[in-house]
């Protein structure tokens, strides 16, 4: 059995946030919804639960943080190309999130960030095959020699 992710995230306005992130084209799974919190189906093992604030401190003791202002945890998604990459992004940025900084490109590995309307962060990231497999040195390494 394939491990399952499912990263919670606390929102202010759960309908604008399902809009949103159906917006990416993600799924909402009705199941496990109701007026407190919505299962957003990323793919077939990993999942967002957004959670309105309330509710989301029902789960623990501590402060919830303000996506807003703090950033507690950025979320990464492997993209298989530069182009899939932009196209996430777009959605995004169309949906009603907002990319916090211009776009990475290390050469082996490309990366645009966005945030939803709460300030969640998510970065999405495509590195190429060569570089994942080999890592970065050896890759650029590799890159050097060709050009040489």
């Amino acid at each position: 059995m394939a491990t399952n992710i499912f990263v919670n995230l606390p929102v202010t306005d759960l309908d604008r946030a399902k809009r949103f992130y159906e917006g990416l084209g993600w799924e909402i799974n009705p199941n496990f919804t109701d007026e407190n919190a919505a299962c957003v189906v990323i793919d077939e093992n990993i999942f967002l639960m957004i959670l309105t604030r309330e509710y989301f401190a029902t789960f623990t003791s501590k402060p919830i943080a303000d996506p807003s202002a703090t950033l507690q945890v950025e979320t990464a998604l492997s993209r298989d190309s530069r182009e899939a990459v932009d196209a996430l992004v777009e959605k995004a940025i169309a949906a009603g999130g907002s990319e916090p900084r211009p776009a990475q490109d290390y050469g082996f590995m490309y990366g645009r960030d966005f945030e939803d309307p709460d300030g969640n962060k998510f970065s999405a990231v495509y590195m190429d095959p060569v570089a994942a497999e080999q890592g970065p040195e050896a890759y650029m390494a590799q890159q050097e020699g060709a050009a040489s």
